[in-house]
C-alpha cells in the first residue's frame, strides 16, 4: 500500500568556520577544527542529496558528532564539561517560524539543532519511500524503521539534551517540549500506518486490523492536541493533516469493526458501523480540501486524490452495500419472497 504524509521544511543554519587563532594552537587541533568544517558540510549536504541513504545519514552523523563531543563534554573523561562549549554562536532556523532564526553560542544547541534535522531526514527519507506506487515489503520494513529511529532521535533530545541548554527554548519553537512531542507521536503513527497496510496485505483478522486503525487514530488525534495551545499561522496546516488522519483512521476501525460484526451475523450493528465510517470518511475529505486550501510550512498537495486515500472510499462503500445485502437476506431469506 502506498502512503503519504505530511512532512514540516529542515531546519537551515549559517556557516561555522570552526577558526579559533590564538585559542586553539597546535596541528592537533587545526586538524580537528578542519575536521569539524568539513564533516558539518557533509552532513548538511546529506539532508538535500536524493541518493543519500540511511547508513550513509548514519555515517555522517556519526562522523561530526563525535568531534563536536569536544566542544561538550571535558576530555579528561570528567563529567565536567568542555571549556569550548561556550566558545562559538550557533544559528538555525526553525521548521515552522521559517527564515527567523535562533542563535545560542552553546555547542549543545548546535548538537540538538543538527540532531533534529537528522530526525527530519529520517521522517522525509520514510515519506519518499512509502509514497511509491509499488511498495516491496523490504521497503516498507524501511520505512517502519526510519520512522522509529527518526521518534528515538527526538524523544532523546527532548529527555537527554534539551534540559542542558542554558538558554530555554523559546515557545513556539522547534526545541519546545509540545512540538517535539508532536513530532515523536506521529512518527509513531506513521509507523503504525505501515503495520497496518502490512495487516491488511496479509489478510489479518478485521477485528486486529480495527484495534490497530482506533490506535493510530488516537495517536493522531493526541498528536493534533499537543499542538492546540500553538498560534494557528504556524501550526494550522500541520494540526489539518493530524485531523485529517485522524478521522480517516477512526473511518478504518469502523469499517473492519463492521466486518468483524458481519461476520457474527450482526448485520444491523454492522450497518450502523459501516455508516459511521462513512460519516469519518466524509470529513478526512473535507478536510483533505481545506489542507490543500491552508498556507503555512508543507507541501501543496490534493491528499484527496491519492491512491490511500481513494482506496478506503471504495472499500467503505463495498462493505456497506455487502451489509445491506446480507441483512435483506436474513430479514427475507425465503427466495420465492424476494
Amino acid at each position: 500500500m502506498t502512503h503519504w504524509f505530511h512532512r514540516n521544511p529542515l531546519k537551515a543554519t549559517a556557516p561555522v568556520p570552526f577558526n579559533y587563532y590564538g585559542v586553539i594552537t597546535g596541528p592537533a587541533a587545526s586538524k580537528i577544527c578542519s575536521d569539524l568544517r568539513s564533516s558539518r558540510a557533509r552532513l548538511l549536504e546529506l539532508f538535500t542529496d536524493l541518493s543519500c541513504n540511511p547508513e550513509m545519514m548514519k555515517n555522517a552523523a556519526d562522523s561530526y558528532f563525535s568531534l563536536l563531543q569536544g566542544f561538550i563534554n571535558s576530555s579528561d573523561e570528567s563529567t565536567q564539561e568542555s571549556k569550548l562549549r561556550y566558545i562559538q554562536n550557533f544559528k538555525w532556523t526553525d521548521t515552522l517560524q521559517g527564515q527567523v532564526p535562533s542563535a545560542q553560542q552553546d555547542a549543545v544547541f548546535e548538537l540538538i539543532s543538527m540532531g533534529f534535522n537528522v530526525a527530519l531526514w529520517y521522517t522525509k527519507y520514510a515519506s519518499r519511500l512509502a509514497g511509491k506506487e509499488n511498495i516491496t515489503e523490504d521497503e516498507a520494513k524501511e520505512v517502519h524503521r526510519s520512522l522509529k529511529i527518526a521518534a528515538g532521535i527526538f524523544k532523546h533530545l527532548k529527555e537527554s539534551h534539551i534540559p542542558k541548554l542554558i538558554t530555554p527554548a523559546e515557545k513556539g519553537r522547534d526545541l519546545e517540549a509540545r512540538l517535539l512531542e508532536a513530532y515523536i507521536v506521529q512518527c509513531q503513527a506513521e509507523a503504525q500506518e505501515v503495520t497496518i497496510a502490512r495487516a491488511i496485505e496479509l489478510k489479518h483478522a478485521p477485528g486486529l486490523i480495527a484495534a490497530l486503525a482506533y490506535e493510530t487514530a488516537n495517536f493522531y488525534q493526541k498528536a493534533d492536541h499537543t499542538l492546540s495551545s500553538l498560534e494557528p499561522a504556524y501550526s494550522a496546516k500541520w494540526r489539518k493533516y493530524l485531523h485529517l488522519k485522524m478521522c480517516f483512521y477512526t473511518a478504518y476501525a469502523y469499517c473492519y469493526h463492521g466486518q468483524t460484526l458481519l461476520a457474527s451475523d450482526k448485520c444491523g450493528e454492522a450497518i450502523r458501523s459501516l455508516q459511521e465510517a462513512e460519516k469519518f470518511y466524509a470529513k478526512a475529505e473535507a478536510l483533505c480540501k481545506e489542507y490543500g486550501e491552508t498556507k503555512g510550512p508543507g507541501p501543496t498537495v490534493k491528499p484527496s486524490g491519492h491512491l490511500f486515500f481513494r482506496k478506503l472510499g471504495t472499500l467503505v462503500k463495498n462493505t456497506l452495500e455487502k451489509c445491506q445485502r446480507e441483512n435483506g437476506f436474513m430479514a427475507n431469506p425465503d427466495p420465492k419472497k424476494r
